[in-house]
């Protein structure tokens, strides 16, 4: 045995010694781009070869120490190489192909569907930019824009119910202080309120690259204190492109309980005022039962599938991209939550917990989106391009409430409390369309630079039949009694719409001033966007109805006995009118009118940035339904004129240093002017017609380095001064006092960022870190003792100021992706990390109540395997951790830990806590 493990030993040592390796980098000879994915082979035994990894770099063991290698690469002349016997690092430069269409001399293109092509863009912008490219979108974990802007520095996310990404927070400032564009056009929000765009709406693979710009020139609308979201669509490749993918999941909640659904298809799509007109009192049989039906089952499996056609035709003048995706799933989640409030019968402000929720979300989600765009080469220097979007969410949940009352009747020492059930049959249907039509024309030699674009967009949001069935027992020793109706107020029945829709115009001029060591360019522009849109509210409220009884009288339905499922339930309606004269009925214009002056100038290493951009707003409302005391149509007019600067330093190749300041804007949202008041159990919600609109100085500083084409090492600095920051607090007007939104003071955001993005071969890692800190002082109510010891009234309430965070500012946010990618043998694999601070989630209009998000850990992952032939099969997982979202209030009562199964957070008061289960995603991608 000896002998044979020697002969093996010394067989292994004389091969390794008779062997060669070389080992080298590829790189594009006119730039000096590695190239990644370039083919090296040994030209006397082909099938000897590897491919250079993330770097560029290669290693390859040689059957001799003589011969040539052969590299090959898309886009390059196949090069070869002689080896002598000494073998030294090798750098091999490809040359560019280079064809002709027609007038026009094109490269093989470096786009933003690759890394180092948004690396060349962050690079080479006039701004502090961040971009993600499509190939990153496609091997990552995620399936909607939400979800993949996570990974970008300085940005968290809102959830929705689902634990999904709905809307972004950038830098600190909250969804309303940035704005989302398609292809550079801005784009309306399907919100019945507020102006921010839900980014869930929209598929990630439609995506050419996703940009976030967070320093503003003056060619860019004005409204973004926190930054500017862009989603870059597919645009037509250089030669015939087309891929398909197909996908199934499933989400891990449902293996452990039942998903909840209901009929949808039997829902009234408009209420019986719409149909039947404002003077018909609505009947029970105007009213659909069959949608009541609860259902109880597994889950089909998720089904998600994407389609793209790109080509050049006519001599390569005509570009054809058209693509759609669809996606259909299942989520959900387990939730339990607190009601809270806060002591009024002594001076403490301690938060005193009112009620137990435990519920259910089940949701499914079925998206759509459909992206067309043409266009088309007149010439070198004349080109038309037309681009049409449309994506459509429809979201159908099944909300399952069980509450526990805190309060009245609870003793869990002897089993004893009441028990209430309320369930929300909900199907809300979210649209955004667009068509753009652009024109890019160059004019004396190239020197002038024109381009505009006529644009119409649409967003509509619609809840129709939104129902909820109230049910309530009690339960004595631990035993509950029968189940019955509400009797004043058993059910209510819901419908809400409303649409936005813009028409715009934008014109730029650019000319270069031709000098020899200086590159002068003046640009001049403008805009004008016409917004109208339109909200409908209707409310219809229920009641039991024995029909043994006369109508009208106190009816206890029970299970059981009179009803098993709330479609057999007997109700009469209570408000057959519904209640129209809600404030959410009103119509809302805009008018912007903006134009802007740029002058932008480079000298050696350095790069120059003046602007002016001047906006114009005429922001209005009109209540269709006047409410008496107050102004039913209203509006607000002003001017505001924004500077900004921007140097850029090249001090060495691949290096620079930025310092960015701009001036924006922050409107109020359409609602929020609107002079309703909604009286609530304990307050009145209040609009504020008075409300003036936010202006931001902000200022950037960053340091950049790019050691390839594809790294990066980013370190940043920024500082926000806000004046007349827009936050909800308590106003005292006349004899009442208000929780509304209004203007307080100034505020302060600042912070640093850390991007970096490093390849070793096959591995790579990209990491960012965000430090954000931000202050702003509003009034809050606190209570105190009375002075007056005579007097009956114990605790008297007063205004107070506090300093706090911004609302949805996170201190710390880290994001960390470990990659791997073996070309040679067609892997991918990626594990994505990402965590969230604690931020501030709502702020209370009680001192030290706000609600705080606990911190956040995401894992996620995702893996791929291309075979031959234009195959690959793919795996994507998400919440690995199923980390808990977690709400608190940093103040403890120690009564409510008499409160049974309650348990703290973090020495604080525990709110919400909800799972969302795991979510795993399995297919095929083919490239034709």
């Amino acid at each position: 045995m000896k002998h044979f493990l020697l002969t093996v030993f010394l067989l292994s040592s004389a091969t390794l010694l008779s062997a060669a390796s070389v080992k080298g980098v590829v790189k594009d000879k006119v730039t000096g781009e590695e190239l990644i994915g370039a083919t090296i082979i040994w030209k006397e035994e082909p099938a000897k070869g590897t491919l250079t990894g993330l770097d560029g770099s290669f290693r390859l063991d040689l059957p001799s120490e003589r011969g040539a290698l052969v590299c090959s690469y898309l886009g390059y002349l196949t090069a070869e190489f002689p080896i002598e016997e000494a073998h030294p690092d090798l750098l091999i430069l490809l040359q560019p192909l280079c064809h002709e269409i027609s007038e026009v001399v094109v490269y093989a293109p470096t786009t933003g569907d690759t890394e180092i092509g948004v690396r060349n863009m962050e690079k080479l912008s006039p701004a502090v930019m961040n971009v993600v490219s499509a190939k990153a979108i496609e091997i990552s974990p995620d399936i909607t824009v939400a979800n993949v802007i996570q990974r970008i520095s300085g940005v968290t996310i809102e959830r929705n119910s689902s634990g999904d990404g709905q809307y972004a927070v950038l830098r600190g400032m909250d969804k309303r202080y940035n704005y989302t564009l398609i292809n550079g056009v801005k784009i309306p929000s399907p919100d019945n309120k507020n102006r921010f765009v839900p980014l869930d709406i929209f598929p990630s693979e439609l995506l050419d690259r996703l940009e976030v710009t967070k320093s503003l020139t003056a060619s860019m609308e004005g409204d973004a204190i926190g930054g500017a979201v862009n989603l870059v669509m597919k645009e037509a490749p250089q030669d015939r492109r087309i891929t398909a993918n197909l996908s199934t999941g499933y989400n891990a909640l449902f293996l452990e309980r039942d998903f909840y659904s209901f009929d949808v298809q039997a829902i009234n799509k408009q209420s019986p005022y719409e149909i039947y007109g404002k003077t018909y009192p609505a009947k029970v049989r105007d009213f659909s039962e069959k949608s009541l039906r609860l259902k109880a089952s597994n889950p089909s499996p998720n089904l998600l599938g994407g389609f793209s056609y790109g080509n050049r035709l006519i001599n390569n003048r005509l570009g054809i991209m058209l693509a759609g995706s669809y996606q259909n799933s299942y989520r959900g989640s387990n939730s339990v939550y607190y009601g809270t409030s806060t002591a009024t019968s002594d001076a403490s402000n301690l938060p005193i917990l009112i009620d137990k929720n435990d519920r259910t979300y089940s949701e499914q989600q079925t998206r759509y989106g459909l992206h067309a765009q043409l266009d088309y080469r007149f010439s070198l220097r004349h080109k038309l391009q037309w681009y049409n979007a449309y994506m459509d969410f429809t979201n159908t949940q099944v909300r399952d409430n069980h509450k526990i009352d805190l309060n009245i009747g609870y003793n869990p020492l002897q089993g004893a409390y009441n028990l209430s059930f309320d369930t929300r049959f909900r199907v809300n249907r979210q649209e955004i369309g667009n068509s753009t039509l652009k024109g890019a024309h160059s004019f004396a030699s190239d020197a002038l630079q024109m381009n505009w674009s006529a644009v119409y967009s649409k967003a509509f949001n619609e809840t129709p039949d939104n129902t909820s069935v109230h049910t309530v027992t009690t339960v004595r020793n631990r035993m509950q009694n029968p189940i019955s109706v509400v009797t004043l107020g058993g059910a209510d029945r819901r419908w809400e719409h409303n649409t936005d829709e813009d028409w715009a115009g934008y014109f730029n001029l650019v000319y270069s001033v031709p000098l020899e060591k200086i590159k002068l360019d003046f640009s001049a522009g403008g805009l004008y966007r016409n917004k109208q849109r339109t909200n409908f509210f209707n409310q219809y409220d229920f009641r039991p109805y024995d029909e043994t009884k006369q109508e009208g009288t106190r009816n206890n339905l029970l299970k059981g006995v009179d009803w098993n499922d709330y479609s057999e339930i007997k109700f009469t309606v209570f408000t057959p009118f519904g209640s129209v004269g809600n404030p959410l009925n009103y119509d809302a214009s805009e008018e912007i009118t903006a134009t802007y002056g740029q002058l932008k100038m480079g000298i050696s290493k350095l790069q120059f940035i003046a602007g002016l951009r001047l906006e114009k707003t005429d922001q209005g409302y009109h209540l269709k339904y006047p409410i008496d005391g107050v102004k039913n149509i209203g509006s607000q007019v002003y001017t505001d004129y924004l500077t900004d600067l921007h140097l850029k330093y090249t001090p060495w190749e691949n290096n620079n240093i930025r310092l960015s300041y701009y001036q924006s804007l922050n409107r109020p949202s359409f609602f929020e002017i609107v002079p309703y008041r909604i009286i609530n159990e304990d307050f009145t919600e209040m609009g504020n017609p008075e409300l003036k609109h936010t202006v931001a100085h902000n200022l950037d500083v960053r340091y950049e380095y790019f050691p390839r084409p594809s790294e990066q090492i980013m370190l940043g600095l920024f500082y926000k001064k806000l004046k007349d920051p827009i936050e909800y607090g308590m106003i005292t007007q006349g004899q009442g006092t208000f929780y509304m939104p209004a203007n307080f003071g100034d505020a302060d955001n600042y912070g640093m960022e850390i991007d970096i993005t490093k390849y070793f071969y096959a591995f790579g890692v990209k990491a960012n870190y965000t430090f954000t800190q931000s202050e702003i002082t509003t009034t809050k109510l606190v209570n105190y003792d009375n002075p007056d010891a005579a007097s009956s009234e114990k605790v008297l309430v007063k205004n107070v100021n506090q300093t706090r965070p911004l609302n949805g500012q996170a201190k710390q946010v880290l994001n960390l992706s470990l990659l791997y990618k073996d070309m040679k043998n067609g892997w991918d694999g990626q594990l994505a990390f990402s965590y969230t601070g604690d931020r501030l989630y709502a702020v209370s209009r009680y001192l030290d109540n706000d609600i705080w998000q606990g911190g956040y850990l995401q894992l996620d992952a995702s893996l791929e395997k291309k075979f031959k032939k234009g195959l690959s099969l793919f795996l994507k997982a998400t919440n690995l951790l199923d980390t808990p979202m977690i709400l608190y209030l940093k103040k403890q009562n120690a009564s409510n830990n008499a409160i049974e199964g309650y348990e703290n957070y973090k020495n604080g008061t525990l709110v919400r806590r909800d799972y969302y289960g795991q979510n795993l995603q399995i297919g095929g991608r083919y490239r034709f």
